[in-house]
């Protein structure tokens, strides 16, 4: 179990080295009703993650007997990262300028508990990196020849640790309230600036050891 945990392991820290959605939940951590709408986004975030992953385990796409899917599933992820990471890159903001974000972002402050949680749940199931790199987990969970309960085992792990950079942020407001603010907003900025760069270096690594591991399954 330890080796599949090993291999799901490059796939959680993508998925954890998401900037966007850190800055969402930061920013609900700034709104009138802060506690109940990060709860609820962590909530959708964790429900997108487990979900996804349970239907590509139930389909058995990766296991012995679909490992040619699981092999093509990951080389079409990585040819997709590699070229969002090159898309990302000739995007960036040049020096001076103000990185853009998107529009949405202006208004997650306002949201309510039962749209953070949609917004949870849609930066897992509709975003390509945190999809993609779910669904190569979940391949490599159903090839590892695991019992179920050994592979549930596994994919708790790896939601944990995909997830642990959305429960930060929640567990250092429930700890530190008001006084998390400064934290939180320096966080935030970093995040905003580097976006690009972050984003880019992430898609280019992650599209590579994608590809490798879908390219090695078919051979």
């Amino acid at each position: 179990m330890i080796d599949a945990v090993g291999q799901v392991l490059g796939e959680a820290v993508g998925v954890a080295i998401s900037p966007v959605p850190i800055v969402a939940l930061i920013l609900m951590l700034f709104s009138r009703d802060a506690g109940r709408n990060s709860l609820a986004f962590l909530a959708g975030w964790l429900l997108g993650l487990t979900g996804v992953a349970l239907l590509v385990i139930a389909l058995g796409i990766g296991s012995e007997s679909g490992s040619d899917s699981g092999g093509i599933a990951k080389v079409a992820i990585g040819l997709l990262f590699l070229a969002l990471g090159v898309r990302q890159w000739s995007n960036r903001p040049r020096q001076g300028e103000q990185p853009p974000m998107p529009a949405w972002m202006s208004s997650v402050d306002t949201l309510g508990p039962f749209k953070a949680f949609a917004l949870g749940l849609l930066l897992t199931t509709l975003n390509p990196k945190n999809l993609g790199l779910t669904i190569s987990a979940a391949a490599s969970i159903a090839s590892s020849g695991l019992e179920r309960g050994q592979e549930l085992a596994v994919l708790a792990t790896f939601v944990v640790l995909a997830s642990s950079t959305i429960i930060l942020p929640v567990a250092i407001y429930a700890i530190a309230g008001e006084r998390a603010r400064a934290i939180l907003d320096s966080a935030k900025g970093w995040l905003i600036r580097n976006n690009s760069t972050v984003m880019t270096i992430l898609f280019l690594v992650l599209g590579a050891k994608v590809l490798g591991d879908g390219l090695a399954a078919l051979a």
